[in-house]
């Protein structure tokens, strides 16, 4: 076991289960609500995004950018978390995605610690619902910090909470703006998804049923 790496720090969304249905159909019922056009396309721009940023890019897609005030967008966001909490209700520990049950519990049979790093705000719930809260060490939603994605600032909080140093984690992610969150808190950046669509990842899988533990301490330590 290389020495070097302490700790791992998961993405929620598209790396442990697979929310972004969910917030896709969300999402659709309020553009819906507010007579915008909203397609699987246009969620691809919202993934790893925050909220209300998110709000803001639908709100521009359907040319309301300047229709609505704080307030006001505020009690959006609400209305779409409430759309997305009640069609959350339905996840189970069957939804976790192929292979990270077997990953988790290599990466704790090895004494590696576990954080997860989350832009949503239902982190707690999500991890719960799948029976995974009590393996992580620390979860950080986006409750717990002002910057979303790609700023490094929930990275950076769950090493601190893991006690590590950043250089001595390894972050998994499925979105660039995570990716590039990962990279600017000095981690090492596993992604999931399409090559090409990850320049700046340390390394790339295809889907979560690849990832192994062995393969990417080499790949971070040649000498493993």
């Amino acid at each position: 076991m290389t020495k070097s790496i302490e700790a791992f720090i998961f993405d929620l969304d598209g790396v442990i289960t697979d929310t972004a249905e969910y917030h896709f159909l969300a999402w659709k019922a309020l553009a819906e609500e507010l007579g915008i056009v909203f397609t699987r396309e246009d969620n691809e721009d919202l993934k790893g995004v925050s909220r209300m940023d998110s709000l803001e890019k639908i709100l521009l897609l359907g040319g309301r950018a300047s229709d609505f005030s704080d307030a006001e967008k505020n009690e959006l966001a609400a209305r779409k978390n409430g759309h997305y909490v009640e069609l959350i209700q339905d996840i189970t520990p069957a939804d976790l995605l192929p292979g990270i049950k077997e990953l988790i519990a290599d990466i704790k049979a090895n004494g590696l610690k576990l954080g997860l790093a989350s832009a949503s705000k239902n982190a707690f719930t999500v991890m719960d619902s799948l029976g995974m809260k009590s393996q992580f060490d620390c979860i950080v939603d986006a409750r717990t910090v002002v910057n979303g994605k790609p700023h490094p600032e929930v990275f950076l909080r769950a090493a601190e909470m893991l006690g590590v140093e950043p250089k001595s984690c390894i972050g998994i992610e499925d979105a660039a703006a995570g990716v590039q969150a990962i990279k600017s808190a000095g981690m090492f950046a596993v992604a999931i998804g399409p090559k090409e669509s990850f320049k700046n990842a340390d390394l790339v899988y295809a889907s979560t049923a690849e990832l192994s533990l062995d393969k990417i301490l080499e790949a971070c330590n040649p000498s493993f």
